[in-house]
C-alpha cells in the first residue's frame, strides 16, 4: 500500500475508496445488518493469477464494517432473506467467518475494472443497526480514526474524509520464494495431499522452543501483503489454492483482532485470525 491515492493508469489497484464498474444495485449488502458491505480493496491480477479466464482481470473485496464487527453476528432472518433476494453481480461470491460476519468478492472484467467508481446503495429499510462510519467519511478516514498507533503509521498523512479516498497498490516480485505456485498447508492438520509447501520457520534440532525458533533466510524480506507464495498467518495456515492474497488490517480497514486475513480468489475461501 503506497502513501498516495491511486493513479488508475499505472497502479495495480487501490485500497479503501469505492469499487469500479458496477451499478449500485450490484454492490453487495450485508445480510447481517442490511447496510452495504465496505469495499476493502480492488486488485488488478497479474496474468499468471487470472485463473478465471483471461477476461477476468481483477477482484474487489468487501467486508463487514469494523464498527459492525464485534463479538459475533446477530441473526435477523428477515434482513438476510431480503438481502439474498436482491439481484446480484453475476460473479459475486459470498463468504462468512467463524463469527458469522459476512464478506464478499467480485471478479471483474477489464471493462468493469476500468469503469467509473460505484455509488454505495441505500441500506435496506429493515436495517436497524447503527450507520457504519465509513458511509459518512470514507473507509480510509474511518479506519484511521479508530486505528491503533502502529496502524496509523501506515499513512504518511491522514486520509481525507471522502468516500472516494484511496491508497494505491504497487506490486513487485518476491526475489526468492520456494512456495510460489504451491497451495499453503499446515503439515500437522492438512486434509489434502501434500503440495510441497514449506513453513517459513523451523526449530533447531526439531525441538520446539522459543530459543530454537529460526526463520528461513528466504522469508526474511517478504512483504506482509502479497499474492500467493509463503503465507504468514497470525495462527495456523488455512489450506488454500496457490491463488490467494494475504493482507493486514490496514489493507482495507478491518477488525481482525490485530491479525491478518487470506482470500483464496480461485476457490473463493476466506479466513482470518487475530494476532
Amino acid at each position: 500500500m503506497l502513501d498516495r491515492p491511486v493513479d488508475r493508469a499505472r497502479d495495480q489497484g487501490w485500497v479503501y475508496g469505492l469499487p469500479p464498474g458496477i451499478s449500485s444495485e450490484q454492490w453487495p449488502l450485508d445480510p447481517v445488518t442490511g447496510f452495504p458491505l465496505m469495499h476493502g480493496f480492488t486488485l488488478l491480477l497479474p496474468e499468471d493469477y487470472r485463473v478465471h479466464g483471461a477476461d477476468i482481470v481483477a477482484v474487489s473485496f468487501f467486508a463487514t464494517a469494523p464498527d459492525h464487527n464485534d463479538g459475533g453476528a446477530p441473526d435477523d432472518p428477515e434482513i438476510r432473506e431480503a438481502v439474498m433476494a436482491r439481484p446480484s453481480h453475476p460473479r459475486l461470491s459470498r463468504m462468512s467467518d467463524i463469527l458469522d460476519y459476512e464478506y464478499a468478492a467480485l471478479l471483474l472484467t477489464r471493462a468493469e475494472y476500468e469503469g467509473p467508481f460505484a455509488t454505495p446503495p441505500a441500506p435496506l429499510a429493515l436495517a436497524t443497526a447503527e450507520r457504519p462510519r465509513w458511509l459518512d467519511v470514507g473507509s480510509a478516514s474511518a479506519f484511521f480514526e479508530a486505528a491503533a498507533l502502529y496502524a496509523r503509521k501506515m499513512f504518511a498523512i491522514p486520509p481525507r474524509t471522502d468516500l472516494g479516498e484511496t491508497r494505491a497498490i504497487a506490486m513487485s516480485p518476491r526475489a526468492s520464494d520456494p512456495n510460489a505456485g504451491k497451495g499453503p498447508q499446515d503439515e500437522h492438520v492438512r486434509k489434502n495431499p501434500p503440495t510441497g509447501y514449506q513453513s517459513y520457520f523451523y526449530f533447531v534440532g526439531g525441538v520446539p522452543s522459543a530459543d530454537n525458533y529460526r526463520m528461513h533466510d528466504w522469508a526474511k524480506d517478504h512483504a506482509p501483503n502479497h499474492l500467493g507464495g509463503t503465507m504468514r498467518p497470525s495462527q495456523a495456515e488455512p489450506e488454500m489454492s496457490p491463488f490467494y492474497v494475504e493482507f493486514e488490517e490496514y489493507f482495507g480497514g478491518y477488525n481482525f483482532g490485530g491479525g491478518n486475513a487470506q482470500l483464496d480468489f480461485k476457490d473463493m475461501k476466506f479466513d482470518w485470525a487475530c494476532g
